[in-house]
Parts: C-alpha cells; structure tokens; sequence
C-alpha cells in the first residue's frame, strides 16, 4: 500500500525521463559526427561543428565521448558479424563471408561507417590504425575456422583486399558494371574467389 499522494509509476517516468535525454542526446551526437566525418574527414571535422549540427552545445560532446578521437570511436564502431556465419558447411563460407559484407554496405548505419572509413582511411594515419582493428579482430576469427591456423594471417589478407576493392569499385568509385550487380550476382562471382583464399596454401 503506497502512502497518500505518491505515484510509483509517475516516479519511475521521472527517474527513465533524464536515461532517455541522454540516450537521445548520444544518438544526436552520433549521427552528426558520422555526416560530419564523411564530408570532411577525421582531421578536418571539429567538435564544434559536430555540436552545432547535433544542436548542441560543445561541452556536452566532450561530457559524453571525451575527445574527438573517443567520439571517432564511436561513430565508426562497426560489427561485422562474421563468427554469425561460422557455422554451416566450410566449403560455402566464402560465399557467405561476400553476402555479409555486402549486406553492410547497403545498410545503414553500417554502410554510413564503412563509407567513412574507407574514405578517411586513404589520407588519414589514425583512421587507416581503426580499419586494421576491425579486420584482424573480425576477419580473422573467421579465417581461423578454416585451414591451417599459422597461415590464417596471410589468407585474412587476401581476402581482406577482395572485400575492400568490390567496396571501392560499388560504393566509392561507382564503376558501372559493378554498380549493376545484384547482391545474389556478387555472391556467385566472388564468393568462389573468397573461398579459395579461405582453402589456399602458401605459393612456393
């Protein structure tokens, strides 16, 4: 029994009130970087900038993310999903390994991030460090499952440089034919490729 003039569930709407301006305030934040990111680059976007295209005020992007190398983090924080497609027959997982990454592409807010860190990678030292991260914590336990694990490092690169020309060519470059592809055509023609890397021994 709740004393006179109390109301357990207004105060539970006032207590979630202040989580959910923040969740809405880091939301903003985010969204404005990735633009900002992607017009400007790494080196050339401001805190500042971000703010004012989040509508707020610059201390409240330094209060939430501590500096513009934390905020970049965070924007560009992307799960590739690879250890979901682990599991299922060994001889399709290149095939799989195309569908995925191209998914990502073609979806927000992943595509967003890709896009940026393809592009900012190109010119920018500490974006190219961020892009290196991803593929050998996410690329690599993939490769792992399959083939001989001290030669996992050389096939994760090979396939590595696959997945990012097709990102190059479809979503930078824009080159016509590639453009064109369906996603079910670019799994049949690279997806073979993928998987000879993932089975390939070293040349001698």
């Amino acid at each position: 029994m709740t004393s006179a003039g109390t109301n357990p569930a207004g105060d539970a709407d006032l207590e979630q009130a202040p989580a959910r301006r923040s969740d809405a305030t880091r939301a903003a934040i985010l969204d404005a970087a990735r633009r900002r990111f992607a017009e400007d680059g790494f080196r050339k976007a401001t805190i500042r900038a971000i703010a004012a295209d989040a509508g707020i005020d610059p201390s409240m992007v330094m209060r939430y993310y501590g500096s513009k190398d934390g905020l970049f983090a965070a924007a560009v924080d992307v799960q590739l999903g690879l250890a979901d497609i682990v599991a299922g027959e060994p001889d399709s997982l290149g095939e799989r390994m195309v569908h995925r990454f191209v998914q990502l592409w073609e979806e927000p807010p992943s595509s967003e991030i890709l896009l940026i860190l393809l592009r900012s990678s190109v010119t920018d030292d500490a974006v190219t460090d961020r892009v290196r991260e991803i593929f050998a914590h996410q690329v690599m336990p993939a490769v792992l499952s399959v083939g001989d694990p001290a030669d996992a490092p050389r096939r994760a690169g090979l396939i590595v440089t696959q997945m990012l020309g097709i990102a190059l060519c479809r979503y930078v470059l824009r080159i016509p034919p590639v453009v064109a592809l369906t996603l079910d055509q670019l799994v049949a023609e690279v997806g073979p490729t993928v998987q000879r890397y993932l089975s390939s021994s070293p040349a001698r």
